[in-house]
């Protein structure tokens, strides 16, 4: 599991050092190629240059975090991520509730073991002074993100 001290660790580091966050963006480039393929395709043109930017920047987190607990991964497929991406729509298309927090709530409830990664979505693009993501952002990008976490950690559950 990955625990929240070390996504903080991860959050840190890639935060405070420019050239720490290219130097794992070229490794997550090598080790998983479809994410970065999947985060600048045509699904994500409608957010802000600021969402698209804080997005890549989480899934980085995400990303390390999970490398450096369980090391290399199977390289994701565009067709898991696709598979993965619908379920979690689906599941959240099947929550009546209009609070956004009450509505992520089904992916806690289906997903104890990853919990502080999810934490660490949720937190991260709520609505608040130093988030960049929009109201209208905040659930597409909160599946975009929970999709890239499963298919990284469902290997391991």
């Amino acid at each position: 599991m990955v625990e929240a001290f070390i996504i903080d660790e991860v959050t840190e580091e890639l935060s405070a050092s420019e050239k720490a966050l290219e130097h794992t963006l070229e490794r997550m480039n090598q080790e998983q190629p479809m994410l970065l393929a999947y985060l600048f395709s045509e699904n994500f043109e409608a957010f802000t240059e600021s969402e698209r930017e804080f997005l890549l920047f989480l899934t980085t987190v995400i990303w390390k975090s999970v490398f450096r607990v369980w090391g290399s991964q199977a390289k994701i497929t565009e067709p898991l991520l696709a598979e993965v991406e619908e379920r979690n729509w689906d599941l959240l298309q099947a929550v009546s509730a209009r609070d956004f927090r009450e509505r992520v709530t089904v992916f806690f409830d289906q997903y104890p073991a990853e919990e502080e990664l999810l934490a660490f979505v949720e937190d991260a693009i709520m609505d608040d002074e130093e988030s960049p993501v929009t109201v209208e952002g905040r659930e597409p990008l909160f599946i975009s993100l929970k999709s890239i976490i499963d298919c990284l950690v469902l290997p391991h559950l």
